[in-house]
């Protein structure tokens, strides 16, 4: 099996495989590990789609489509599986939004391999099933929803995801510009800012320089989104607090 580090903390950190098992080699053959930095895109198969474990750092997934047209369809950060879909209807690429080591699989081949490890599959349908979950709320948000609303769910989402500091006000970073964050959310980059200045102004955020957010109100937070509940933030998945047992 090649020396891979971001494959081996894959299979222990995420099915609590130890890549020295069978089913660790098995899997492990298939890997690629890729460096990316800010804005390069990570090359994958366009006639297949692709299995990606991000190690660490932060990527956006983007869909491009006829005449140029080109939108984020999701962010990732470290520790997140996802997909990099086949070219079809549209052309996906995924790009760093900093300096970002992954690894790569070819999907097929990958679940077949893992079909006969119940651990493995129920992990995968987990996390997929998160993935389901924030494909839907981002349809409600870009169907429904005002700039405003949708800026404010957008760091909720970020709060939920990201590293946060501790405290009664959390800080997170954002890795992506605000260009990027409008074209997620089907605003224009001056709609994007004018929504942080009303945040700010309200007492509800507080920014630092280019990056940094600090959340000082969560409850008002969420009612600026417009949550059906306002004390309801988003809840961290279950997999990501739960520790797995190394398996054979």
């Amino acid at each position: 099996m090649p020396k891979l580090g971001s494959c081996n903390v894959f299979l222990r950190a995420t099915f609590g495989i130890d890549p020295g098992a069978e089913i660790g080699r098995q899997l492990g053959e298939l890997a690629t590990q890729v460096q990316v930095m800010r804005g390069q895109e990570v090359q994958t198969d366009p006639a297949d789609t692709t299995l990606v474990f991000l190690a660490s750092g932060a990527t956006k997934l983007g869909a491009q489509a006829s005449r140029e047209r080109h939108q984020i369809v999701a962010f990732h950060f470290g520790g997140d599986i996802f997909t990099v879909p086949a070219v079809s209807m549209h052309r996906y690429m995924l790009i760093g939004l900093c300096e970002s080591t992954l690894t790569t699989f070819p999907a097929r081949q990958f679940y077949d391999r893992a079909a006969s490890n119940p651990w493995i599959m129920r992990a995968l349908l987990e996390r997929s099933q998160t993935a389901l979950f924030r494909c839907r709320d981002k349809a409600v948000n870009l169907g429904q929803k005002s700039a405003g609303e949708r800026v404010a769910g957008f760091l909720l989402a970020m709060w939920e995801r990201l590293d946060a500091s501790e405290g009664p006000s959390p800080m997170i970073d954002l890795p992506m510009s605000r260009g990027d964050i409008g074209e997620s959310l089907g605003l224009k980059i001056e709609t994007v800012s004018r929504q942080f200045t009303k945040l700010r102004e309200a007492g509800i955020i507080d920014t630092h320089g280019r990056s940094g957010v600090s959340l000082l109100d969560l409850p008002r937070l969420a009612e600026q989104a417009g949550y059906y509940d306002r004390n309801t933030v988003p809840p961290r998945p279950e997999w990501v607090e739960r520790k797995p047992e190394l398996v054979p």
